[in-house]
């Protein structure tokens, strides 16, 4: 075998590992990306605990087609990277999603969602979402309200004893 093709089965057992790992994948086509636009989004992917890479597309294909998801073979062509989210479903996605309404220059072509095919546009609605710190924030928040509001009715009477005393003691 040659040195050539073990390389290429390295890199398809990589893209597979990474695919496996990832929450969400993200594949786009960053044809007019200029150099200091890609490095910029790579710096986000990095701080948010995502990775952005460009593989050839037909090692892509091996390995999407190794792990048993179908779909991607009309998307695969021309310039294609993948974003990988391992964090969290959301990241990859908003970076990615900012990245083209900010540059104009950069398109989803199709993602994956916890191993399942989606298309650009479920891509693009995963990233409208807000990020998981937001979302639980809103949860405990919603939580904390009823428990407040009871503490608060519970406390009345004590506080209208305690300020009732009070007046009749100042006089």
């Amino acid at each position: 075998m040659s040195a050539n093709l073990e390389a290429k089965k390295l890199i398809v057992e990589e893209i597979k590992d990474k695919l496996s790992k990832a929450k969400s994948v993200t594949f786009v086509d960053y044809n007019k990306l200029t150099v200091a636009e890609d490095t910029e989004m790579r710096r986000n992917f990095k701080k948010n605990g995502a990775e952005y890479k460009v593989y050839k597309n037909r090692l892509m294909l091996l390995a999407l087609n190794e792990l048993g998801i179908k779909g991607a073979e009309k998307y695969l062509h021309g310039t294609s990277a993948v974003a990988f989210s391992y964090d969290d479903e959301v990241s990859g996605a908003k970076i990615v999603c900012e990245t083209a309404e900010k540059t104009k220059k950069l398109t989803v072509k199709f993602g994956l969602l916890n191993g399942n095919f989606v298309e650009s546009k479920e891509i693009e609605a995963l990233a409208k979402l807000p990020s998981k710190e937001v979302l639980v924030a809103k949860l405990l928040g919603t939580l904390n309200g009823p428990i407040s509001a009871l503490a608060r009715v519970l406390n009345a009477p004590v506080q209208g004893l305690t300020i009732a005393l009070n007046a009749i003691a100042s006089k």
